[in-house]
Formats: C-alpha cells, sequence, structure tokens
C-alpha cells in the first residue's frame, strides 16, 4: 500500500478531530469493511469484474476497504483504501494511466485492514475494541497481531474455524456448542436494526485457559431464534472481567459501518464521483468522510436527536438565498422527528 500523500493525510485527519472535539470516542469501537461502488468501462483505477455485497453479486465495480470509528454518540468513517486485483498490480502501464504509483503492489483486503488499524493506533485515536465480519475475522494472523499489541477484539469467524482449547490444539468452533446446556444459552438484543431489535440466543466458551490471568479468550455463538440451524460464530480476547452482554453489544456494534455505508452515500456523495485516477479517488473519499463527520458531530451535538439525512435537509432550508423563518423550519423538523420516534416505538412493541 502506498503512503498517503500530506494532503490525503490531512484530509483524513479531519474525521479525527471532529470526532474527538465531539467527546465521541468513550469505549469506541473501529470496524473494518468493504463497500462496492459500481463503474461502466475499464479505465476507472481498480475497476473489475468482481464480487460486490453493495449488489449481491458479481458487478463491475471498484472495492473500497473501510475503518469506522463508532461510540455511543455516533459513527463515523475514518480511514479507507482502494482494493487493487493482480490484473491491475500486474499491469505496471495500466496502473500509471491510472495514477497508480510503482511503489504500490497487491495486496489482500485483510492487510489493507491491518494497515487502516495500525494507522490508527499510530495516531492515537481512542478506541478500546475492534471488530469485523468473518472476512476479516477468520483471519489468524490478524489476530495474533490485535493480541499481541493488547487490542481487545470481537471478531466474527466461519464455523470451521479452530481454536486451542483443553481438548484438542485446533478444535472445531461449530463442535464447541451442540452439547451446551440450555441454561447457558441468553437470550439478547445485540442493537437495533430497520425492522426492530435484533435479538438472538447467545453463549460463550472459553479456550485457552491458561493464557494470561487478567485476560480471556473466548468463542461466542449467535444462534437465530427463528432458525436455530444457523449459527454465527465470534473470537474474542478481552478483559477478564468482562460480562458476555459486554461482548454482545460488541459484536453487534459491527452494523455502524454498514450505517455509515449506507449515509455517506445518500447525504455526502461518497458513491457520487467521476474521477477515475487512483489519487483522485482517495481525495474525493477523504472529503466525503470528513463531511460524514461534520454531520455526525452536529446531530451529537443536539438535544433531540437528528438523522443525517435530517440534517442534511436543515441546511439545505437555513442556507436557502430565499428568506425563510427560521421558526416553522425548526418546528416542522421537530414535528417530524418526534412522528418518527412514536412510529419506531409503536413497531418495537409490535414485534
Amino acid at each position: 500500500m502506498a503512503e498517503p500523500s500530506a494532503h490525503d493525510e490531512d484530509l483524513r485527519v479531519v474525521a479525527y478531530q471532529l470526532m474527538d472535539a465531539a467527546g465521541l470516542q468513550w469505549d469506541a469501537v473501529l470496524i473494518v469493511d468493504d463497500t462496492g461502488f459500481l463503474k461502466k468501462g475499464v479505465r476507472s483505477a481498480g475497476v473489475q469484474r468482481q464480487c460486490s455485497g453493495t449488489a449481491g453479486r458479481t458487478e463491475n465495480c471498484q472495492i473500497g476497504v473501510f475503518l469506522a470509528h463508532a461510540a455511543p454518540a455516533g459513527r463515523t468513517l475514518m480511514d479507507r483504501c482502494l482494493y487493487l486485483l493482480t490484473s491491475w498490480t500486474d499491469d505496471r502501464e495500466r496502473c500509471r494511466r491510472a495514477g497508480i504509483d510503482d511503489t504500490v503492489v497487491f495486496e489482500t483486503k485483510v492487510a489493507m485492514a491491518r494497515a487502516m488499524v495500525r494507522r490508527a493506533i499510530a495516531d492515537r485515536v481512542p478506541f478500546r475494541w475492534v471488530t469485523a465480519d468473518a472476512a476479516y475475522g477468520f483471519s489468524r494472523s490478524r489476530r495474533s497481531e490485535l493480541e499481541r499489541a493488547d487490542v481487545f477484539h470481537v471478531v466474527a469467524t466461519t464455523r470451521h474455524d479452530t481454536v486451542v482449547t483443553r481438548w484438542a490444539i485446533d478444535h472445531p468452533v461449530h463442535d464447541l456448542f451442540p452439547g451446551l446446556p440450555r441454561q447457558k444459552w441468553r437470550r439478547r438484543s445485540c442493537g437495533d436494526g430497520a425492522h426492530g431489535r435484533r435479538i438472538y440466543d447467545w453463549a460463550r466458551v472459553e479456550v485457552r485457559p491458561w493464557h494470561r490471568v487478567d485476560r480471556r479468550h473466548w468463542v461466542l455463538a449467535r444462534r437465530s431464534v427463528s432458525r436455530p440451524e444457523e449459527i454465527s460464530y465470534y473470537i474474542a480476547y478481552r478483559p477478564a472481567e468482562t460480562t458476555l452482554d459486554q461482548l454482545i453489544h460488541i459484536a453487534g456494534s459491527r452494523w455502524a459501518i454498514e450505517e455509515c455505508f449506507q449515509s455517506a452515500k445518500q447525504e455526502c456523495g461518497l458513491d457520487d464521483y467521476q474521477v477515475r485516477r487512483y489519487p483522485g479517488w482517495h481525495r474525493h473519499m477523504s472529503l466525503a468522510m470528513a463531511a460524514h463527520s461534520c454531520l455526525t458531530v452536529l446531530r451529537a451535538s443536539q438535544l433531540i436527536h437528528l438523522s443525517l439525512a435530517e440534517m442534511r435537509r436543515l441546511i439545505t432550508r437555513l442556507t436557502d438565498r430565499r428568506p425563510t423563518p427560521v421558526e416553522p423550519i425548526m418546528q416542522w423538523s421537530t414535528w417530524r422527528r418526534r412522528r418518527q420516534r412514536q412510529a419506531r416505538t409503536s413497531h418495537y412493541k409490535r414485534r
């Protein structure tokens, strides 16, 4: 991965400064994930037919790997890197036409994620946890690096991943839970979703019990209430006093980056660009991330929480050249948010 330019670095740290000024760092979580940007043509840096979670299928697109910062008062995107397949990095002439320096070589998404977490640590970004889905959490080398740095994490993994237990050095995680007593499972919500609280049955099993006295390793299982055969697994490294509810909260916080992608694309133009070159892509992302951070900080400063969409709507109305009284604009916004809150509460009660 090429080192970011001084200009890119300045834009990237804007998000850090804004979030720090708003006091959003308490007990924060760093979240890693990628998102796709659908494109036409073959000239844009990194564009290729590849699997896109955004489209839900293989499409001609660019893939960006991102790092998000989530805390109780808000969440925002903090870092980014454009993923380049070997079809790009092996063709240096094609890379030069797209503004990709000769020092940029192929890196896996996991390696990019590792570099972004390292930068966050080097920049002294305040956080307590790291989480990611199985595409990133399955990497043992990444988990080991976090552990060596004493970075607490709850990362998803696959059912075929193995761990060290009292019984074996390569015990499959899915084999830890079938014989678990019923009372070991707890029904808990891991956060609010679009259709209500995300409620699952949760259980945990300790592994590597001979590790440090003040640290613990756990495998966490999340079982669907309506479809008990659907079970997801997490690897956790955490302080000894951490409760199951805290681990569930960290595991559920991964969805915050999906909300960041959605709001940044809708409100800040994260996916609204025509640049083709590698440096231009990173600069656009940095500017969109900075705008997203501004909206997040403004929302956090309100007594009544504003959505990013509502913040954009208010800024547009209040900065309109046509003279418009401020009071009716704010009254309308308050009424609408109150109605949305009532509708959401009623929806949760029905569930």
